[in-house]
């Protein structure tokens, strides 16, 4: 017999899901706070949960054998100082969809000049002025894993040319052309550069001066990953300076964002508050579904983490 804790804001609806599947052997204890945790679940083996949750109980959880997080991002559980005697898993294969709408609607917006016909339309402005196409641009992906190829494949339905920027990875038949340490070959001739990476040691601040500075001053640059990836101020100044045409930023070094940050005061900025792709119950729950009737089979679990690695 296996004891789950979901601990959640969406509790109830994770509980619902998973006691609908009917799984074998399981108890269930739910929580939507760390606080509200029962003294129960210190016999919890098994933990669905917000990374962020999941931390502050992690103590208390004598018997853990396995953590799912609802999250792709696991950062709050990888600190060294926190016990790692447990198989942590992520949620992907799931964000794909999500990343696409989110990416390809400002993609859509910009080259089909919505906001500004929006501006003209409230000005009383008769507005002429053509729009471009995606057709024939180029995108350039920071980190082509699952969301990455979603963002590939969606791009050639409109008809982009694709390259991607990996460690070492080609596997993607999306992918046009593949880049794994020239930056600024990688960047010099886009018109679109999304970073999907994840936040590791090795992705920290890898959109700096550097690499802004080889992008074509048409180039817009879309962040829905990781905030830590991003040299801010390097970011802020390409903008002020117009060698950078616009970017969309939905995550931050910090968050919420603070009130005296610069990018609030910057120019042709667009920030969406960590909103880009949410982690829906009912996307999610399947994911520990399939690993929890993986487990009690004795079978590798999907999409484990390494510790070390950071994804």
């Amino acid at each position: 017999m296996h004891t789950l804790l979901i601990l959640s804001r969406n509790a109830d609806a994770y509980r619902k899901l998973v006691e609908a599947a009917r799984l074998p052997d399981l108890r269930i204890i739910s929580a939507a706070t760390a606080l509200a945790v029962e003294p129960a679940a210190a016999d919890a083996d098994v933990v669905l949960g917000e990374p962020s949750l999941v931390r502050e109980v992690l103590p208390r959880l004598a018997h853990l054998r396995w953590v799912q997080a609802t999250w792709a991002g696991v950062e709050p559980l990888l600190d060294p100082s926190l016990r790692r005697n447990y198989t942590l898993t992520n949620a992907r294969g799931v964000f794909g969809s999500l990343m696409s709408e989110y990416v390809f609607g400002y993609l859509l917006a910009h080259e089909r000049k919505i906001f500004e016909k929006r501006a003209s339309q409230l000005a009383g402005t008769w507005d002429p002025a053509h729009p471009g196409t995606l057709r024939g641009k180029r995108i350039g992906l920071l980190g082509v894993g699952s969301i990455g190829a979603a963002l590939a494949r969606t791009a050639k339905h409109f008809g982009m040319h694709v390259k991607g920027y990996t460690r070492g990875s080609r596997d993607c038949p999306d992918v046009d052309e593949y880049f794994h340490g020239d930056r600024a070959g990688f960047a010099a001739d886009l018109d679109y550069l999304v970073s999907i990476v994840p936040n590791t040691a090795a992705t920290v601040r890898l959109v700096d001066a550097t690499l802004l500075s080889a992008l074509p001053p048409r180039a817009v640059f879309v962040n829905p990953g990781r905030g830590n990836v991003v040299d801010e101020s390097a970011l802020a100044e390409a903008l002020q300076s117009g060698r950078l045409a616009g970017a969309v930023l939905d995550v931050f070094q910090q968050e919420p964002l603070p009130a005296d940050h610069v990018f609030w005061r910057t120019p042709n900025l667009l920030i969406t508050s960590h909103t880009a792709a949410i982690s829906f119950p009912k996307d999610i729950a399947p994911v520990f579904i399939e690993n929890y009737r993986r487990l009690i089979a004795g079978e590798a679990l999907r999409y484990q983490v390494d510790f070390e690695a950071g994804y």
